[in-house]
């Protein structure tokens, strides 16, 4: 009876084991905004996937005065094999916004993600950051912007 009970719960344990590796896989690839299939259900592998690429990833202004608006456009070009697509941009502050392309962007497209800052009101060193979300894989590339405000407009 005892010998059993311990290889009842050896295969309950063994079973509990293959089944949290089994999820932690298959949550990876949602985390990661990949799905093997397209929206016509014809399986993609991920090599076939749209890929975004940035000719830089962060951005200093330098000195700038308070008051200033102030504008970059972050270059991409889609180096994947299928057609890119950004679904949302978001700003870490309400002093940074965005424009970006609302249509799809074809393998060799070249197009941007333009950024705008507003440093009314504030001092010193200022850092933002912007979140572009798009179905390629990693789904969400982060950008970052920096200055320094002295003085003010007015001075």
């Amino acid at each position: 009876m005892k010998k059993n009970f311990l290889a009842l719960l050896f295969f309950v344990l063994v079973s509990v084991i293959f089944i949290s590796c089994s999820s932690k896989n298959s949550n990876a690839d949602k985390l990661s905004g990949f799905s093997n299939t397209d929206s016509t259900g014809i399986k993609m592998d991920k090599n076939d996937l749209p890929v975004i690429s940035f000719n830089a990833d962060f951005h200093d202004f330098g000195k700038i005065k308070s008051g200033e608006k102030i504008t970059f456009a972050f270059n991409f070009k889609n180096t994947g094999k299928s057609v890119l697509i950004i679904s949302n941009v978001s700003t870490s502050c309400g002093c940074t916004v965005s424009a970006y392309p609302k249509q799809p962007i074809k393998p060799g497209e070249e197009s941007s993600v333009d950024v705008s800052f507003d440093s009314t009101g504030k001092h010193g060193l200022q850092t933002k950051s912007i979140s572009v979300y798009t179905n390629a894989v990693p789904a969400v590339t982060t950008l970052r912007i920096q200055s320094l405000i002295i003085g003010s407009v007015d001075n």
